[in-house]
């Protein structure tokens, strides 16, 4: 177990970074970049899950920046929506990915780890982060606290795109059998709200059967976006990588995360070739569409939302 003392201050890409470490896990954190995790080190494998950009130095985003147009590598998170849009409370616009991933926030040490913290600027919310390192990764416990005297409904998840190749696949609870699609430019999945069964399906484009659990060869301008449509029964999910034996999980509570997407960078957006497995509190990427349609979690009027996210690594045969 980290202690409280086994963090240090660094630099990462031109920018005041903390190093959280173990004989086992290494983890970075920019707190001035929106707390961004830019890496996170399984040290028995010599790997690095979380997908590295070819950038030398990072500039941190401005309020409302679009996130296209800044770094995309590492784990951003996404708070109080993703897609730019209106919030159903006051119709204020959500910037594009949220608010936080922009914004700077405050490090402070904790008993065996540290402790992150940011408050909007214009919503009635703050966010707070506890980062503990583990034999096996790091566990992330969440709170939000509502400061307005009405509920606030919100989209949280963990934007981390992680590395893969043609033999990475993902493993989910096997009670998932039907996903919707909520990307324009997939070559595979037709338009925004279609359904597929999952795993396999059949491609728009091809006719052929396709394994969406897999990750196929990067190939040009082809991206995919999916929600499983029903609600979660297990909290979660994993992502396996053959090439050096090892697979990552999240594990997360299903009845405060009670929803997964699946986003994969095939080629299609900057060229990337990356994957995210993202539980979340609400679906289809817009707040005001998931408050409508009854598919958002909300934070009690002057309350908070507790949660967790676990992220482990094991071996695998």
């Amino acid at each position: 177990m980290i202690h409280s003392t086994s963090y240090k201050a660094s630099i990462f890409k031109g920018l005041n970074s903390i190093t959280l470490e173990n004989d086992h896990i290494r983890c970075i954190i920019l707190p001035s970049y929106g707390g961004k995790m830019v890496s996170f080190y399984d040290k028995k494998a010599e790997y690095e899950w979380l997908f590295q950009s070819k950038q030398d130095t990072l500039t941190i985003p401005p309020y409302g920046a679009d996130f296209s147009k800044y770094d995309s590598s590492g784990f951003d998170e996404m708070f109080p929506g993703i897609d730019k849009g209106p919030h159903p409370n006051s119709f204020m616009m959500i910037p594009d990915h949220g608010e936080v991933w922009t914004l700077p926030w405050c490090l402070k040490e904790v008993e065996g780890g540290i402790q992150l913290d940011v408050k909007s600027p214009n919503f009635p919310y703050s966010l707070t982060k506890t980062l503990k390192i583990t034999e096996s990764g790091v566990n992330i416990n969440y709170e939000a606290l509502n400061l307005s005297d009405e509920r606030f409904p919100f989209i949280w998840t963990p934007h981390a795109l992680l590395n893969l190749n043609s033999e990475t696949r993902i493993e989910l609870p096997g009670s998932l059998k039907q996903v919707i699609n909520v990307e324009k430019d997939t070559k595979h999945l037709g338009e925004w709200g279609m359904h597929h069964t999952y795993p396999h399906t059949k491609s728009m484009s091809t006719g052929e059967r396709i394994d969406l659990s897999k990750l196929e060869p990067k190939e040009a301008a082809t991206v995919e976006k999916f929600y499983f449509t029903e609600r979660l029964h297990e909290g979660w999910c994993s992502l396996v990588q053959p090439e050096v034996k090892r697979k990552l999980t999240y594990t997360f509570p299903v009845e405060k995360v009670p929803f997964l997407g699946v986003w994969k960078t095939r080629g299609g957006y900057r060229g990337e070739y990356n994957v995210a497995l993202e539980p979340c509190t609400g679906v289809y990427d817009d707040v005001y569409l998931a408050e409508k349609i009854g598919k958002a979690s909300s934070i009690p009027a002057n309350d908070s939302y507790n949660w967790f996210l676990k992220i482990d690594v094991s071996d695998v045969n």
